[in-house]
Parts: structure tokens; C-alpha cells; sequence
């Protein structure tokens, strides 16, 4: 336990035995109370108290060093003293540059923490600033990297310099700002901050993959993360919900690495549903929700998170052809099998890795691929690789199109009615970019392939089924909808977006499709891709004041973050699945930009 009245020391920091808990572990907080801070290559989850619960480095895939998120070991702790505080924060606008903030009974203090940008896939840099906002306080530091999701604990710690220095399965990690901590054999390094009204004091925290010699200057790094930050993200004050506009751009480009992959989250199994098995490994590229991150971009105008999409998803096309996976790590490789940790896994979760997805074959990656390049031809930002690609891709639907597929959501192999109409949108849009016959011949494909589709899925009332075998509801209809496929004036169009808000509709959320057997809102949450989608569509049918009631109440489903996960617990009012969900937040994006006019003044894809 930490003494009455500790003695400053002459660098502001004071000896302390006090783990974070009395076993050294992070307890777990609601998913909406955590904060993600991102580089491109890795991000970190960090909660409430300040403490740092989960990052994998070096890469997004790679073994978690900090997993206390999932019941591993290790985190990254600067919380007061004091428990008898409340807390908050919120990101600088436009960055994912955290403040976290506790008011206790005499003071008022921040913690600004950052992963430094700009980022090297084989070094982990994380900036924490504590400055005392009013009155004077007491900080306790803790630091316990644990690689391989808490398996090894760091080797050989030595100070030097004032910098702390260990090394552990293959990763070396630096501590400046701390050279009065202690070391604990079982708890890593603690230590205390005692600071004025006004103080500021920095903690730089570097995990490599090899030994460093570079100065870890804490001003260097925070003012080239804020040129950065000020580089990556535009302007959005004409859109529609501009600052949660920006905050979308920020987690886009949060998650997209210098390879161009973007990942669908920061976590692994976080659970959809408490203890029914639904929890999986987000930390990997799907070149689908690449593609609505570009698009969503390209209706803004032209930016480098469209051109990494374009550059990432031609090469996967490029180099795989007809067997294009669905998935792949941000890096363009394959994405490991599913196997489990020995962890007790988030609460009503599990410690599963890996994701089977990575053998699926899912047709409509190649028609959100088409539509991605179709948009960067608007722009003038289609390569020659990218025009390469997407005859591949052309051909590939063209041998492929009646194939039973995964589909969207994953299931099954069956003939789904979205993977078609996908299809359809993305060769129609490509048929106007590549040249004479290529061209018509992807006009004629779409006439083939929503005729059949027409002729298997359209039910007799009107509206598209689910599957060719399935008259059932289905919300993914909604994201071809708002891609013009069908057309508005289709009369297929209104009837099967009434339908699906009639029967998948709940206290204005949208969810998947009916479970077998469950109302909605039992078997799992509302789906906020869907939310989105059917904003987005119900605008592209002339409803801007309904798109607008499905844009306000979806973008009301997020922590105080303002970030949003795959699905939202309606009645608990509780975020469920991974964080932060990239899908997501790039249809809140396109979104902020469809409903700034109406369809007819829109930029076009």
C-alpha cells in the first residue's frame, strides 16, 4: 500500500507498492465506457480510470501485450489516487487523441493519450500526458507488459538514462517519464506522480520489435501526431452531424494501415450475445467493408483512404483472382484459422483468435470491389491497377454469379438475393469506365444476372427475397437499394423497403433478418450497418425527412466515445460485439454526406 504522504521526489514522482487492483488485474467496464486510440497498425483500448486494457503489437493481428480486455495479464495504468472521483473525456476533434478527465473533491485533472503518429508497423509508440487542470494531485503510474496475451512476462529490466528498458518473446519495450518507478517481479513497474495546479508531466511508452536507441522526446512526438492528425482528417463542417462526420473519418483512418488494409475492429471476441458462442476476430482487412469505407469517402471527394481501398482491394483481386477471400490481414496475407486462448474471455465472451471467414466465398466483395473503382474513376484516382483488377473481377462474377455463396452476413452457402443485386449495382457502375467492348460487356452481364435474380428471388407481391429458398425480410437488401439496384423507380424498391421496416423495425433500430424462433432484439441486437443502409435507402427513394429519422436515431446508438460497435442492445441500451466497428462508422459517414442535399445533388459514387 502506498504511504499517508508520500515524499516528492525531485522529478515529481514518488515510490509506490500499490498494484492496480490488489492482484494486478483491470476489471472490465461496459463496452460503451472504453475509448480506442489508433495508428493505422494497432490500436489500444483504453477505459474509464485510465487504463490501458488491450493492444497488440506489433500489427493488429499480432499476440495481444496488453489483454487485460479479455481476462489476460497486462495493461498500461494512470489513474488518480484518489478513488473518490468522477470521470469523462473526449477526443480532440477530428484525431483519436483521448482526453481523460477525473474531478475528485480538490482538483480537476486530464490524461492526454495518443498512439504517435505518424506510425512504423514494427514500433509501438504511446503518449500519455497528465497535466493538473486545478488544485494539486497524486497520479499512480503502472506498467505490466505481458506478450503473448499474457503468457510472458518482460525479461532483464534495467534504468538507464531515465528510461526503463525489458525485453520479452521478441519484443523490446522503453519507458521514459518514469525513472524514479520500481520494478516488481509480479506486477512490472509502479510509480507516483505528485503534481501542481498547472503541471504537466509526460509517460512515453515504446514496444519494438527490435532494440531502440532513438531519443523518446515526448514534445517531437506530440507535435508530429498533431500534424498528423491534422493532415489525415478534412474539413466536414458542410455535412450533415459534421463532427461525428469527422469522428468517422478519424476511426477510418485510425484503422487503415500504411499497407492500405483495414481492419473491421481493434478487438477480438467481444460478445454479440452474453455466452452463446457469438464472439469472433476482427482484427483483419474484409475487402467489403474496405470497399464502403471508400465509397463513403468518395462521396465526399478524394482523400488517401480512398486510394488505399483501391490499392488494397486490386491487389488482393490481382492476386487471387477467382479465389479473392473475403478477408485478409491488413498486410494482404492470409487470415489465421479460429482457435481459443486459455482466458477467461470478456464477460459473456470468449478469448477466440483467428476467423474462418477466411475460407468463405462471398460474391458480392467483387460487386462493392466494381462500384469502389467505379467511384475512384469519378475522381480521377483509378490506376492502372485498379483497371486491371477490375476486368479480373469482372470475369471472376461472370464464372461465378450463379454460385452459392457465404453472403453478407456469413452464413450458409446459399443463393442469396443481396450477393447478386451487389453485383449488379457494381457492373452497371464499371460498365461506364472500362472502355468499348469491355464495357458492354459488363452492361449486358447485369441485364443477365438481375434478370435471373428477378426471375428466382422477386416473390409475386412485389418485394426481393431473402434467398432464392427464403421469402423471409432482409435488411442487407437495403445496402444494393442504396446503390440504385434496384432502381427507385423499380416499384420492387418501395415495397421491399416498407417490408423490411414493417417486420425488422423495433423503437427505431433495424435489425438483420427474422430468427428462427425469437422476436427481435432476443437472438441478437439491432444491426447498425442496417440502420445506416436504410437511411441511405429510404433517401435514395425521395424520403429525405424519413432518412433523416433512421440517420438520427442510428447515430444515437454509441457510447460516450462516439464510437459505435457491430450491433446495439436496444432495451439495455448497451453497445455488443467488436470496437470500434469500421462498417459502421463509414455508412454514418456516407451517410453525412448523402443527407447534406438531395440525390439529385449529390456527388455521385
Amino acid at each position: 500500500m502506498c504511504p499517508e504522504a508520500p515524499a516528492q521526489l525531485s522529478d515529481g514522482s514518488d515510490l509506490s507498492t500499490a498494484p492496480v487492483e490488489a492482484d494486478g488485474t483491470c476489471p472490465p467496464w461496459a463496452l460503451r465506457d472504453y475509448a480506442v486510440l489508433a495508428d493505422g497498425e494497432r490500436g489500444a483500448l483504453v477505459d474509464p480510470r485510465g487504463r490501458i486494457v488491450w493492444l497488440c503489437a506489433p500489427a493488429w493481428h499480432s499476440d495481444a501485450v496488453f489483454s487485460a480486455l479479455v481476462g489476460g495479464r497486462g495493461h498500461f495504468a494512470v489513474e488518480p489516487v484518489d478513488r473518490w472521483n468522477v470521470w469523462g473525456g473526449s477526443y480532440e476533434e477530428g484525431t483519436l487523441v483521448r482526453v481523460n478527465r477525473w474531478v475528485t473533491q480538490d482538483c480537476v485533472i486530464e490524461c492526454r493519450d495518443a498512439l504517435a503518429m505518424p506510425a512504423s508497423p514494427d514500433r509501438v509508440l504511446l503518449l500519455r500526458r497528465m497535466r493538473v487542470q486545478r488544485g494539486a494531485t497524486r497520479l499512480r503510474a503502472s506498467l505490466d507488459p505481458r506478450p503473448g496475451f499474457g503468457a510472458h512476462r518482460m525479461r532483464d529490466p534495467r534504468l538507464r538514462d531515465g528510461v526503463w528498458s525489458a525485453e520479452a518473446a521478441g519484443l523490446h519495450v522503453r519507458l521514459a517519464g518514469a525513472p524514479s518507478a520500481s520494478w516488481d517481479p509480479e506486477h512490472g513497474l509502479r510509480g507516483e506522480f505528485r503534481l501542481q495546479e498547472g503541471e504537466e508531466h509526460d509517460l512515453v511508452l515504446e514496444i519494438a520489435t527490435a532494440r531502440q536507441t532513438r531519443r523518446l522526446d515526448a514534445d517531437e512526438l506530440w507535435q508530429a501526431t498533431e500534424r498528423a492528425w491534422g493532415d489525415a482528417v478534412p474539413d466536414c463542417s458542410a455535412l450533415a452531424a459534421s463532427r461525428d462526420a469527422r469522428h468517422a473519418y478519424a476511426v477510418l483512418r485510425g484503422l487503415t494501415s500504411s499497407a492500405g488494409g483495414m481492419v473491421a475492429a481493434a478487438t477480438t471476441s467481444l460478445p454479440e450475445r452474453a455466452n452463446t458462442g457469438r464472439n469472433y476476430d476482427y482484427r483483419f482487412a474484409w475487402l467489403r467493408d474496405q470497399c464502403y469505407a471508400g465509397l463513403a469517402v468518395a462521396a465526399h471527394g478524394p482523400h488517401e483512404l480512398l486510394d488505399s481501398a483501391v490499392r488494397f482491394t486490386a491487389e488482393r483481386i490481382l492476386e487471387d483472382g477467382d479465389g479473392t477471400r473475403p478477408v485478409y490481414t491488413v498486410s494482404g496475407g492470409p487470415v489465421p484459422d479460429e482457435r481459443t486462448l486459455r482466458l477467461p474471455g470478456y464477460p459473456g465472451g470468449s478469448d477466440r483468435i483467428g476467423n474462418h471467414a477466411g475460407r468463405q466465398f462471398q460474391l458480392d466483395t467483387f460487386g462493392e470491389a466494381l462500384q469502389l473503382f467505379a467511384a475512384a474513376a469519378g475522381h480521377d484516382r483509378l490506376t492502372a491497377d485498379a483497371r486491371r483488377a477490375a476486368a479480373v473481377a469482372v470475369d471472376a462474377v461472370e464464372r461465378n454469379w450463379t454460385r452459392d455463396d457465404a453472403g453478407l452476413w456469413e452464413l450458409e452457402n446459399r443463393w442469396w438475393t443481396h450477393s447478386r443485386l451487389c453485383v449488379v449495382a457494381g457492373l452497371r457502375r464499371i460498365s461506364a469506365v472500362l472502355p468499348g467492348r469491355d464495357g458492354g460487356r459488363c452492361a449486358e452481364l447485369a441485364d443477365a444476372v438481375l434478370a435471373e435474380t428477378r426471375r428466382r428471388c422477386l416473390h409475386p407481391d412485389g418485394f426481393w427475397r431473402r434467398a432464392a429458398d427464403d421469402d423471409g425480410p432482409e435488411a442487407a437488401l437495403l445496402v444494393a437499394m442504396a446503390r440504385g439496384c434496384p432502381t427507385p423507380d423499380d416499384p420492387s424498391s418501395a415495397i421491399t423497403r416498407a417490408r423490411i421496416e414493417e417486420q425488422l423495425s423495433q423503437d427505431g433500430y433495424l435489425y438483420r433478418f427474422d430468427q428462427p424462433d425469437a422476436p427481435l432484439g432476443d437472438a441478437e441486437g439491432a444491426f447498425l450497418l442496417c440502420g445506416f443502409a436504410m437511411a441511405l435507402a429510404t433517401h435514395r427513394l425521395g424520403d429525405r425527412a424519413g432518412a433523416f429519422r433512421w440517420f438520427e436515431r442510428t447515430r444515437a446508438a454509441c457510447g460516450p466515445s462516439g464510437l459505435f460497435a457491430e450491433e446495439y442492445d436496444v432495451r439495455q441500451r448497451q453497445l455488443r460485439g467488436n470496437l470500434p466497428q469500421a462498417f459502421v462508422h463509414a455508412l454514418l459517414l456516407e451517410c453525412a454526406v448523402r443527407l447534406k442535399s438531395s440525390w439529385s445533388e449529390s456527388v455521385l459514387y
